[in-house]
């Protein structure tokens, strides 16, 4: 598409001004997303998924307290899985919807995500995950500490570090799993990440919560002022994320391919560092 530049508008100096196609308008779009000043969108995804996550595995927990025999064990494990499905669909190619910072950590560690994003991505999930935890106290009337994690009665440390390390060995072997050439990122992504949370929930959550998930369980903990055994909830979880990297490495090969790193970062010009790989 050219232009006459005699016909051309001009600005009010008199100076002819620049119209741009549909395709040129595009692109500069995308460029404003890449520019590292607009960081803040992919922030903002993971602020609000985090927020909204916690909001329901914590929820389940604090209702069952407020209101006995409303909200059963079933329902309060499997709505978090379906909530992780919902925000993956809604806001995945924004940020990635790690929600998690163990799921951060593995990204990196598997080459998918830049080091530079991590340390960003993990504050502003924990401050998602605490600001859902002190709503959930103040509108429910009950301590946050009934929203947390921690391991059943009758059960030690180790166990509770065991099962929530081989829980988040399986979740994060999905997640890579999905966002891997040979699977579609998307649609089954959502859905098998959700139904692998769901799942682990029902049989496990007995033993340990079933948290997965260091930002999960660190909001409660924050508001309620008890991090008696959060160590649990860190160590398991990171322990479960470097297993299933290595255990991804054995399976596919190393990553930083196309479809990994679109899904790790999102779909607005990721960085790839192996761009010859699907």
């Amino acid at each position: 598409m050219t232009l006459d530049p005699e016909s051309a508008p001009e600005d009010s100096r008199g100076h002819p001004i620049r119209l741009l196609t549909t395709e040129q308008r595009l692109l500069q779009i995308f460029a404003n997303f890449d520019d590292p000043s607009q960081e803040w969108r992919r922030l903002c995804a993971e602020f609000f998924g985090t927020f909204l996550l916690v909001l329901v595995a914590a929820g389940g927990g604090m209702m069952a307290k407020a209101f006995p025999g409303e909200v059963g064990r079933s329902a309060a494990v499997v709505a978090p899985g379906m909530m992780v499905m919902a925000i993956i669909l809604f806001m995945g190619k924004t940020s990635g919807a790690h929600l998690n910072p163990a799921v951060s950590l593995a990204f990196w560690l598997r080459g998918d995500f830049p080091l530079r994003r991590v340390p960003a991505y993990v504050v502003v999930q924990l401050a998602g995950a605490s600001l859902a935890a002190w709503f959930l106290q103040v509108v429910i009337h009950v301590s946050a500490l009934y929203g947390s994690s921690y391991p059943a009665t009758g059960e030690s440390a180790l166990d509770a570090f065991l099962m929530e390390a081989v829980l988040t060995l399986g979740l994060v072997s999905v997640i890579l799993g999905t966002a891997s050439g040979a699977q579609q990122v998307g649609l089954f992504g959502a859905i098998g990440v959700g139904a692998y949370i769901a799942l682990a929930g029902l049989w496990a959550s007995p033993i340990s919560g079933g948290s997965m998930n260091p930002a999960r369980t660190f909001g409660p903990d924050l508001v309620s002022v008890d991090f008696t055994n959060y160590w649990l909830y860190v160590a398991g979880p990171v322990v479960g994320a470097i297993l299933a990297v290595g255990m991804a490495y054995v399976l596919r090969g190393p990553g930083g391919g196309r479809s990994g790193s679109t899904a790790a970062q999102g779909a607005l010009y990721p960085e790839i560092n192996r761009p010859e790989q699907d």
